[in-house]
C-alpha cells in the first residue's frame, strides 16, 4: 500500500517539498508516480513552471515591525489561515486507501480550502461531512444535464465554491501514461460519474485508459455560454480555472465569475503553454481588482506563495505537494505538508518585511535578467 493508513502517519520529518516528493516517489508504484508527476508532451511547460518561479525575485522592505507577522487572509470571502487552497487532483485513492477523506481532514486542520475534483474517488457528500471548507471542481460533461446535476449535488452537500476547469476539452498527451498503458485499478472509481467500471480501467499498449475515458466524457464544445449557464444556476462563487490570456480574464469578469484561476494545468495540457507566473501580471492588470486571482502550477514553497502575492495574486492552489504527502504518510503526511508550507509562508512574509498578506501584495517582484 502506498501510504500508511494505520494511524502511524508519516515516518520522517520533511524539511522542504523536495523531501516530500522523494518520499512519495519511493512509496508509489512507478506507473502511479508517473500519472501524478508527469506532464504532457516533452514536459516543457511542466519544467517551465518551476523555472518561472525560480526567476522571480522579491525586493524586501526593512525597518518594519513584523513581531506580529501572520499569514491569515481571505479567499472567496472566507477566512483562511494562509492564502492557499488545495487544488483539484483526481483519484486520491490511487495513493492512499482513505483518499480524499484524508486530504480533506488535513485541510480542515490546516484551515485551508480543499478542492474536490469531479474525478474524485470519494463522494462529495462524504468529503463535506468531514467539515472544513470544500470547493467543488467541475468539468463540463458532454451531457449538460449531468453537469448541472453535479453542481446541485455539490451545493446540497455544502460545498462553498464551484471551480470550473476550462482548459481540458480532452486530456493532453501525457506520454508517461501512454508508455505505461496506464489504467485505474479496480478499487479506484470516478464516483461522481457513475462509479462503475469504465474505459478508465481498461489499459492497453500505447494508450492511457484515463485519457480515453475523459475523451468520452468531457465536452469539447465548452464556450462562454456555458459559463453564463453556470452563473445562472448556482448561488456559489465561481472560479474559472485555466486562464492565461488577459482577454479571457476580462471576459470572465464580464460573465460574473468571482475569481480567475491563472493556470496551465500544471504542465499537463498544452505543452509549451505559457506559465501561470509569466501570465499573472497581465491578468492582474486586465481584471483591475474586480475579482480575485488564484495561481497554480509549480508552487513548492512559502517563498513561491510570497512571489505570487507580490505579482498580484490573491492566493495560490497547490496540487501535487499534498498528494505527495498523502502518498508518503496518509492524512498525517498531508498535515505535515500544509504545516511546512504555513511555516514557510510566515517566514517569507516576515523576512520580506511584511506583517501580513496585504503588505506582500505591495512588494516589488522582478524577473531575473537573461532567463529567456
Amino acid at each position: 500500500m502506498a501510504c500508511d493508513d494505520s494511524g502511524g502517519g508519516a515516518a520522517a520529518v520533511w524539511l522542504d517539498m523536495e523531501d516530500v516528493e522523494r518520499a512519495a516517489a519511493a512509496a508509489l508504484p512507478p506507473d502511479v508516480w508517473d500519472f501524478i508527476a508527469g506532464g504532457s508532451g516533452r514536459e516543457l511547460s511542466l519544467a517551465a513552471n518551476r523555472a518561472a518561479f525560480d526567476a522571480v525575485f522579491v525586493r524586501p522592505r526593512i525597518l518594519r515591525d513584523v513581531s506580529g507577522c501572520g499569514a491569515e487572509s481571505t479567499l472567496l470571502g472566507r477566512a483562511v489561515r494562509m492564502p492557499v487552497a488545495i487544488g483539484p487532483v483526481a483519484y486520491h485513492r490511487l495513493v492512499c486507501p482513505e483518499g480524499e477523506l484524508a486530504t480533506a481532514r488535513a485541510a480542515k486542520a490546516a484551515g485551508v480550502p480543499f478542492t474536490l475534483a469531479t474525478l474524485s474517488s470519494v463522494p462529495v457528500e462524504e468529503v463535506t461531512a468531514v467539515g472544513g471548507s470544500v470547493w467543488f471542481q467541475l468539468y463540463w460533461l458532454r451531457d449538460t444535464g449531468r453537469t448541472l446535476d453535479l453542481v446541485r449535488r455539490g451545493e446540497d452537500a455544502g460545498c462553498e465554491a464551484i471551480v470550473l476547469t476550462v482548459d481540458v476539452p480532452w486530456m493532453g498527451r501525457r506520454l508517461r501514461d501512454v508508455r505505461n498503458g496506464f489504467a485505474l485499478p479496480d478499487h479506484v472509481r470516478a464516483v461522481h460519474l457513475g462509479g462503475g467500471a469504465s474505459t478508465a480501467h481498461r489499459g492497453g499498449d500505447g494508450a492511457s485508459a484515463v485519457a480515453v475515458h475523459t475523451a468520452e466524457t468531457f465536452s469539447r464544445s465548452l464556450t462562454w455560454s456555458n459559463v453564463e449557464r453556470l452563473r445562472e444556476c448556482t448561488r456559489l462563487p465561481i472560479v474559472l480555472k485555466g486562464v492565461l490570456a488577459p482577454e479571457d480574464a476580462r471576459r470572465a469578469v464580464e460573465h460574473g465569475v468571482d475569481a480567475v484561476g491563472v493556470s496551465n494545468h500544471g504542465g499537463r495540457q498544452l505543452d509549451g503553454a505559457l506559465t501561470a507566473v509569466d501570465a499573472l501580471p497581465e491578468v492582474v492588470e486586465a481584471v483591475g481588482g474586480t475579482c480575485e486571482i488564484l495561481l497554480d502550477g509549480g508552487v513548492r514553497s512559502g517563498t513561491d506563495v510570497l512571489k505570487a502575492l507580490a505579482l498580484g495574486a490573491s492566493g495560490v492552489l497547490v496540487g501535487r505537494a499534498p498528494v505527495w504527502g498523502l502518498a508518503a504518510g496518509g492524512e498525517d503526511g498531508v498535515r505535515q505538508v500544509l504545516e511546512l508550507l504555513a511555516a514557510e509562508v510566515t517566514d517569507a512574509l516576515g523576512l520580506a518585511g511584511c506583517a501580513g498578506v496585504a503588505e506582500a501584495r505591495e512588494l516589488d517582484a522582478v524577473v531575473a535578467r537573461g532567463r529567456r
